[in-house]
């Protein structure tokens, strides 16, 4: 984990809530996809967890939906600098994976994916991807998994572009050797039900401290209690414990 001072180099609406932001600073503790920042925000006591999209040199990118009195104050930036702690959670292990992993993500659990994928295509690996939203107006980055070479399925629950439905409607069509996925916890039961291969779930949780001082964020796995800022977000299938 390290502290450090981040310029907004480009901040920019990809649909009407959801906005990609690219930073300038020392990216040195981003080590692994699915690992986050945590973002503090003036006049606001606690920071701000956002995913890490991508990390490119001393450029990091985030993408975050507007939801709140933090968010709706970083998406009125467009230049300045940001008090960021990087490096934090555990990420995506891709040594798991095998030949043909399969990416899931829903919503703003979408972004994470996008530096996983370009890590496992740069290992070799056949890439599968399905994004799932609730209507055309909500999806981006597919684009993006595209120009990596993935392919790429999307799925909306409406029906207004791709596969009807939800992302498990998808899954049923796909070789795949692994599942990685993030997104909301019913989304998460679903995959769990569905899926034929081990994977890892990276969770989405509110939390106080952001690197495991605070215990806010524990969740009962089947070794005990984990931090999922700090043990996690990222858990493996065979870990998790649902709550009914």
């Amino acid at each position: 984990m390290k502290q450090g001072l981040f310029e907004i180099t480009e901040n920019i609406m990809l649909t009407p809530d959801v906005y990609k932001m690219k930073l300038r600073g020392d990216t040195s503790e981003i080590t692994a996809p699915g690992q986050f920042v945590n973002i503090k925000l003036d006049g606001l006591y606690l920071r701000r967890p956002i995913s890490v999209c991508d990390c490119e040199g001393d450029i990091l990118t985030i993408i975050y939906k507007v939801v709140g009195k933090g968010t709706e104050q970083m998406k009125n930036m467009k230049s300045g600098k940001l008090d960021i702690l990087s490096g934090l959670g555990n990420g995506y292990d891709t040594s798991l994976s095998g030949n043909k992993p399969l990416l899931i993500g829903g919503g703003v659990g979408v972004p994470p994916m996008y530096m996983l994928a370009k890590k496992l295509i740069k290992e070799g690996k056949k890439v599968s991807v399905i994004l799932g939203f609730n209507r055309k107006e909500e999806v981006f980055y597919r684009d993006d998994f595209l120009s990596l070479g993935c392919d790429v399925t999307v799925t909306t629950v409406d029906g207004s572009f791709g596969i009807k439905g939800f992302v498990t409607n998808a899954m049923e069509n796909i070789d795949y050797s692994y599942i990685y996925t993030c997104g909301p916890e019913p989304m998460f039961k679903a995959i769990y039900k569905a899926m034929k291969t081990e994977g890892q779930f990276s969770f989405e949780e509110r939390m106080g401290c952001g690197f495991g001082a605070c215990m806010g964020c524990s969740c009962k796995t089947i070794t005990g209690y984990k931090r999922i800022c700090k043990d996690g977000p990222v858990m493996k299938r065979e870990e998790i414990l649902w709550e009914d």
